[in-house]
């Protein structure tokens, strides 16, 4: 793996129970499964947090709405991921809003029953450490690229964060990937801080230049290393 590629190291999540088969049991055995259609609310910010949800199917988005109406997103939360942890570990009101990007499949697990797995499971403990760690991260990049750098760099690491799990050895980094999930241009914006327009004109940008082929809504990108040549240089 070259340095550019370890630059982003933060960015990949597995599945949540990988390698934690006892704790997935106990997790799913506790926990109450939710189903919600595209476009559901899961919680909104300022309400109590009293319960987390892993994803077993579907994709969730993490935002807030500012006071011009704008939402930008700071998370994507797919399949196999675990979300709305921090708030219940803190006994904290949720600071963001969880919604639906497609049809979901959540396990909803509550405060008093996360509480038992972190005293009966310690690698459950840990790996719920190493996954804020590692959006903690991930969130410090994200304010230090709205700070220093340019819509198309911003853009490019955003599609390079949105593919990066099917990105896991030297050949997939150079041969073209499909990015498994399908944002409209608002979307991209909202998780770039820029606008429609200038990601309409930034795809554009990088098809002309053979880095990505947008084929009905589907990006694939065809250099996967050069793009991410644009997001880190």
């Amino acid at each position: 793996m070259t340095e550019k590629q370890t630059h982003d190291w933060h960015l990949s999540e597995d599945d949540f129970f990988r390698g934690l088969p006892a704790e997935k049991d106990a997790f799913i055995s506790c926990s109450k499964k939710r189903e919600y259609a595209k476009g559901a609310i899961i919680f909104l910010e300022e309400e109590p947090g009293c319960s987390c949800f892993y994803v077993w199917d579907g994709i969730i988005k993490i935002f807030k709405t500012t006071l011009e109406g704008k939402e930008p997103i700071f998370f994507l939360r797919k399949k196999g991921e675990v979300f709305g942890i921090a708030e219940v570990i803190d006994a904290k009101n949720r600071k963001a809003n969880a919604q639906t990007l497609t049809p979901c499949v959540l396990m909803e697990v509550q405060k008093k029953d996360l509480e038992m797995l972190l005293a009966n499971f310690p690698k459950f403990g840990n790996k719920i450490i190493q996954v804020l760690g590692r959006r903690v991260r991930y969130l410090g990049q994200t304010i230090e690229n709205l700070t220093t750098c340019d819509v198309t760099t911003r853009l490019a690491k955003l599609l390079v964060y949105l593919s990066v799990n099917n990105l896991s050895d030297q050949e997939s980094w150079e041969n073209p990937v499909l990015v498994p999930i399908t944002l409209t241009q608002d979307q991209m914006a909202d998780m770039t801080g820029s606008c429609q327009q200038t990601i309409s004109e930034t795809l554009g940008y990088f098809q002309k230049n053979e880095l990505i082929k947008i084929q009905k809504k589907q990006i694939t990108i065809l250099k996967p290393l050069e793009l991410l040549g644009n997001a880190v240089n």
